[in-house]
């Protein structure tokens, strides 16, 4: 995450001048743009990308397209059950399953790895 601030305010210092809508547009939403660091590293992969659900929703837009007007309102809907179970099988497992309850109960990750909070009358 500091690498990336670095990187934004670099940007902005060097390029501010020529590109100012660009810069205000990065710095405005830092903290959004940059709340991805704020989960398990092994998620980066699956937040980066938006093509799982465009691959599944692809399959029955090819099919439903081709037999357009043919279909009630009942049978079109058994199929896009019925290829929505068939494209599921070859779906990919997400990483880092093990980290959903941690992400789920509000545990604070910062640069993909989890914060442990130590109490302050911890003794060393």
């Amino acid at each position: 995450r500091a690498s990336a601030e670095v990187a934004i305010d670099v940007f902005a210092e060097k390029y501010g001048a020529k590109y100012d809508k660009a810069v205000e547009c990065l710095t405005k939403d830092r903290d959004a743009m940059l709340a991805f660091y704020e989960f398990p590293a092994e998620h980066w992969d699956h937040l980066r990308t938006a093509n799982p659900i465009e691959s599944v929703f692809a399959t029955v837009r090819h099919r439903t397209v081709r037999t357009k007007g043919s279909l009630s309102s009942t049978t079109a809907k058994l199929m896009v059950f019925k290829l929505l179970c068939a494209a599921s099988k070859t779906w990919r497992r997400l990483k880092g399953t093990n980290q959903l309850p941690k992400v789920s109960a509000g545990v604070r990750f910062e640069n993909g790895i989890e914060v442990i909070q130590v109490p302050e009358n911890h003794a060393a």
